[in-house]
């Protein structure tokens, strides 16, 4: 799999707007995945409730969003103390705190820092500075 949107997520963007997922002011977090308990269905995935529970290593919230030109940002986010299986990914969601309600965002695997081993310590997402940013709808 390559870098993506969810389907599920453009599509409620483009008939609900942002009314859908705020962007640069809802609460948008990401979680560090081992892929070997999750396998991504950009096609087909919608919510939180897809990603198995044993695949998700770590989470944070991202920081200082903003959409700008069609182009998502935020800071480079830091996941605190990380342990666990192997990461390979990073999914991006917007946080309800209902998981059959917390719409998926993006699937990320190609970047430079995965696959990473976590071993106990802190570690930094640090997003493309580059034209498209985190991602360009």
């Amino acid at each position: 799999m390559a870098n993506g949107l969810y389907d599920q997520f453009v599509n409620s963007y483009m008939t609900q707007g942002a009314n859908q997922v705020d962007l640069d002011a809802g609460d948008i977090r990401a979680i560090l995945v081992d892929t070997g308990a999750y396998t991504v269905d950009i096609a087909n995935h919608d919510f939180l409730d897809d990603v198995p529970m044993g695949a998700r290593i770590a989470v944070a919230a991202l920081t200082a969003e903003s959409v700008t030109g069609r182009v998502f940002d935020a800071a480079d986010t830091v996941f605190l103390s990380v342990s666990g299986n192997t990461v390979e990914a990073v999914v991006l969601y917007n946080h309800t705190g209902t998981e059959g309600t917390s719409r998926l965002i993006a699937y990320i695997d190609t970047a430079t820092g995965l696959v990473l081993t976590p071993n106990g310590a802190d570690v930094t997402a640090q997003w493309d500075n580059g034209a498209n940013k985190i991602f360009r709808l």
